[in-house]
């Protein structure tokens, strides 16, 4: 493991207060330490790790935030590596293997493109739209920057993809639907690729001969798994790993940042001050010299900032839309499973509702992982809300096994109700990349332009997945190193008034 540098040991480490203790703030918050500074976390919950939260119980594991992760961001093969944590992950069996729901049954989808185009999954019509796409799209012509998800995919590859592809995975990615959508924000690369090339196909094919060039893998090894993996214990033990690194000293559960205040002086360091209720009869300041900012938007507007004495509104920052999701886990006898599916899990198209199902999506856990089960049993995690059924979403318990025992047993032939079930529910899962999130990244970009040594991280920029989110919060942990090792006391005094 990488040890913390330290140029000039005769100065005292500089400080640096995270707000936000999921995985982009532990991200930051661990390469931070590593470059030598001091870093606390403050996080308004009792626990860590945010949208990972693995609990183990009764012989059972489960996640009820995110299940799994890609290694396709180099900040995330750095992290593991750093972390010691590669004999710790966990790849799914037959990962492969996904089925989406067509006509009331799961159908397994071919794994690429070619046996894409030779199955039965869909129409002649469509099949020939998607063979014609790099020939009808030679250049781009589209110049709707707020075009939706769906209004993009219909244009290149038909109706159909839309409902039975695109809808199903956007839906259990995001929460969102097409239409709601933003393409450019939601899918930047293929928006990119769009205006580069015309054909999204094309496009893509060209980007991938270029980019061959003898370029290594981002962790320099070519014959590491690839594909969406776990780890011993779900995905907390990610955050746990990193909790254990920053240290207790370097975290305040129970600590909702009120108050956020940047002073300038003639003091080299310490312009930052973060106020904190760790309970309803206290509140503790300290002095930073940087803040990163992983906290949702939302609850950044509940927060009191001031700059040099004046208040800076925050009256500029959007309203943000949130997905609600209520993830359901729950287990059946095998011998009550008729037609079990062997593989990663089935997504239910919008459309589908049609024939009597209401959930997004169901993991087929431990199918995934045999180790999160007993052998008599199937661990299956289904997730029902988003931008679908809101208030589905908030149904109660009872509820919920209702909705999850009929789609179970309309699909895999789950008789009788579940051995063991429980829910949690996330009333602000994602947020929804809409038409409107560019004045949402306007409004980030605004408060690290005006606001020194303040950066923002997480899921609200640059993408939702975790490996999006750890790498925001590497990011970020870069810029306030760029920040702090240019910001010199000639600087400060002349300039930052």
């Amino acid at each position: 493991m990488a040890s913390p540098t330290t140029d000039n040991k005769q100065k005292p480490a500089k400080r640096v207060a995270i707000v936000g203790a999921g995985i982009s703030g532990c991200a930051a918050a661990y390469k931070l330490k590593l470059h030598g500074l001091n870093v606390t976390v403050f996080e308004a919950d009792g626990r860590v790790g945010g949208k990972l939260r693995s609990v183990s119980q009764d012989g059972l594991i489960w996640d009820e935030g995110a299940n799994t992760m890609t290694e396709s961001d180099a900040d995330v093969s750095s992290l593991i590596d750093d972390l010691g944590l590669r004999d710790k992950q966990q790849f799914p069996i037959s990962q492969h293997k996904r089925y989406i729901v067509r006509d009331g049954k799961p159908v397994l989808i071919p794994s690429n493109p070619i046996a894409l185009i030779r199955s039965s999954f869909l129409s002649t019509q469509s099949k020939l739209h998607i063979l014609l796409e790099p020939f009808l799209w030679k250049k781009n012509i589209s110049s709707d920057l707020a075009e939706s998800v769906g209004g993009f995919f219909q244009r290149h590859f038909g109706k159909e993809v839309v409902e039975y592809l695109i809808d199903p995975v956007v839906a259990g990615t995001s929460g969102g639907d097409p239409e709601s959508l933003s393409m450019r924000y939601a899918f930047p690369e293929l928006w990119d690729l769009e205006r580069r090339f015309g054909s999204i196909i094309s496009g893509a094919l060209q980007s991938r001969i270029s980019s061959k060039g003898g370029k290594r893998s981002p962790s320099g090894n070519s014959k590491r798994r690839r594909g969406s993996f776990s780890f011993l214990g779900g995905m907390q033990t990610l955050t746990d790993a990193l909790c254990k690194e920053i240290g207790p000293h370097g975290l305040n559960l129970h600590s909702k940042v009120l108050e956020l205040s940047y002073n300038c002086d003639d003091k080299a360091f310490g312009n930052w001050s973060i106020y904190c209720a760790p309970d309803k009869n206290k509140q503790f300041q300290q002095s930073f010299d940087a803040v990163i900012m992983t906290a949702p938007l939302g609850n950044v507007k509940e927060m009191k900032i001031t700059k040099t004495g004046s208040p800076f509104l925050l009256n500029f920052i959007p309203e943000v839309s949130y997905m609600p999701v209520s993830v359901i886990i729950s287990t059946f006898k095998k011998e009550n499973v008729k037609q079990p599916l062997e593989g990663f899990g089935v997504l239910v198209p919008a459309k589908e509702q049609e024939n009597g199902l209401k959930t997004l999506g169901t993991l087929f856990s431990s199918m995934m992982f045999p180790d999160r089960a007993s052998e008599d049993l199937y661990l299956y995690t289904t997730f029902v809300g988003g931008s679908r059924n809101k208030e589905l979403a908030k149904a109660s318990r009872d509820e919920l096994k209702q909705i999850v025992s009929s789609d179970l047993r309309q699909l895999l032939g789950a008789e009788g109700e579940p051995k063991f079930l429980t829910h949690y529910y996330w009333s602000k899962a994602f947020p929804l990349y809409g038409h409107n999130y560019g004045s949402v990244i306007e409004a980030i970009e605004k408060m690290e332009k005006e606001l020194p040594g303040y950066f923002y991280a997480g899921n609200h920029k640059g993408g939702l997945s975790v490996g999006k989110a750890i790498s925001s919060g590497c990011k970020a942990a870069e810029s306030v190193i760029a920040y702090l090792d240019s910001y010199s006391d000639e600087k400060l005094k002349d300039g930052c008034c």
